[in-house]
């Protein structure tokens, strides 16, 4: 996953610039259809008669890798979320500011009655 314009900037401002960032207390897992981009610029999935909500998310580091510690697991869509390939990484449940970003492995089209299950562990976040 990649970090977002946002985060970059406020990271870049912190350690060098002397700008404190205070990191968000809770986390949310939003899915797109397109890829977000550093801008935030793709489409989220519609929470319009969908059931969709971003959900938390939780992380644990071990070297230069955090990984989401328990499942990310989104209500039943009552409608079409139609085919989610990204995920974004937030600091609000609805607008708020995209903190990292990446394509799925997989792609997934979520029709009505599925739900999306992303275990434990299966959300990477890298630096090197």
């Amino acid at each position: 996953m990649s970090f977002s314009n946002y985060l970059e900037t406020k990271l870049l401002d912190h350690v060098f610039g002397d700008t404190a960032y205070t990191a968000p207390g809770t986390l949310y897992l939003g899915l797109h259809t397109s890829n977000p981009a550093e801008d935030d610029s793709g489409t989220e999935v519609s929470t319009s008669g969908t059931a969709y909500a971003r959900q938390t998310v939780a992380f644990t580091t071990s070297g230069d890798t955090t990984s989401n510690t328990a499942a990310v697991e989104y209500p039943t869509a009552t409608a079409s979320y139609g085919t989610v390939s990204h995920v974004g990484v937030y600091d609000a449940s609805t607008a708020g500011n995209l903190l990292s970003y990446g394509a799925l492995t997989t792609s997934k089209a979520i029709a009505t009655g599925d739900v999306l299950r992303i275990p434990a562990g299966d959300l990477d976040i890298t630096l090197d």
